[in-house]
């Protein structure tokens, strides 16, 4: 049974596996980019680079959750371990108003500590969405605007926070997600900067989720840290990868362990009946839905593992044409 603090001090290790913290609509994410140094050992969970950082503080309560999740592209799929908490343990501070804390005593970096940090106030349940700055110009606006919502009209905190690229700071009860580099908009060519960044997406975060529906949470818990080991089929810029059976084989110990049990079920039984050669039209899927997404992801781990051939491709020509429980490949959004 693997060690869930020996499987993140391994994890902080390898430059392919990702980091997310925060809610649905809110999110900070730690990836590491090609050709930059190779991670370092920290005292501690952590790693942190020229661009951003991450720091699990602490692991006390934590129910490590590990899934995959249905690609749209049909040659495909994701996976995670989620750390939760249970639901009452997870809250944060939930402020709704740009709120100054203070020096930054906890930063990541020592030449952080002591700029001063301000809570972005988008009141999200498990997740403080902050900003970091020693810029004399963007702290006189956030100071003069404390205590007003940055969403409030005429409030010109929103757009001083664009124009100064503050760090981004995503606190949660685990620990915390730290963003140096720019926010992605109309500085970074529209589009979020390779490696850590961070979303803030208003319509998401009115649906007042602690995260995606696709995301098999078990009931009470909620998911308060990302962790995203190398996927065997995926490349760090979403681009298609030659299979990497030993990230494969790595992951699934991972779900064995911390999986859904209706999950592991479902894959295991489409792959018995592959493995028998047993008639596509003679095959019955689960009939819950967890059931049938691992049914649906066995069949596609069976292509990759094994070669299309005819039997394959009648199992996924009846069995995995919808669209059911299929997640975007950006984690966490």
């Amino acid at each position: 049974m693997p060690e869930l603090h020996q499987v993140l001090k391994d994890a902080l290790m390898q430059e392919d596996c990702g980091w997310n913290m925060g809610s649905f609509g809110a999110i900070a994410e730690f990836h590491h980019v090609y050709g930059d140094p190779a991670p370092q050992e920290h005292a501690g969970l952590m790693q942190v680079t020229p661009r951003g950082g991450v720091r699990i503080d602490n692991l006390e309560g934590v129910r490590p959750v590990a899934y995959e999740t249905l690609s749209p592209k049909p040659h495909r799929w994701t996976q995670a371990v989620s750390l939760c908490l249970p639901h009452d343990a997870a809250a944060m501070n939930q402020r709704v108003a740009l709120t100054a804390l203070g020096p930054d005593e906890d930063a990541l970096r020592d030449e952080d500590r002591g700029t001063q940090l301000f809570d972005t106030g988008l009141g999200q349940y498990q997740a403080d969405f902050c900003i970091r700055t020693a810029d004399p110009e963007l702290l006189e606006v956030l100071n003069e605007n404390a205590g007003r919502s940055l969403f409030e009209h005429g409030n010109p905190a929103m757009g001083a926070i664009l124009k100064h690229h503050p760090h981004r700071v995503l606190l949660t009860r685990l620990g915390r997600v730290e963003v140096y580099q720019m926010i992605g908009g109309p500085d970074t060519g529209g589009k979020s900067p390779e490696g850590p960044h961070t979303h803030v997406l208003p319509k998401l975060l009115r649906a007042e989720r602690t995260h995606s529906a696709n995301t098999p949470i078990p009931e009470g818990w909620v998911p308060c840290c990302g962790v995203h080991p190398e996927n065997p089929v995926i490349g760090r810029l979403g681009e298609d990868k030659v299979f990497n059976r030993a990230a494969f084989d790595a992951f699934q110990k991972l779900l064995s362990t911390w999986g859904a049990e209706a999950y592991c079920q479902g894959k295991q039984a489409v792959w018995e009946l592959l493995e028998t050669e047993i008639p596509a039209e003679d095959a019955v899927e689960p009939d819950t839905r967890e059931g049938r997404a691992g049914w649906r992801n066995g069949i596609r781990q069976w292509r990759v593992l094994h070669g299309p051939n005819r039997l394959t491709e009648a199992y996924a020509e009846r069995f995995d044409r919808g669209t059911e429980q299929t997640d975007p490949e950006n984690p966490g959004h």
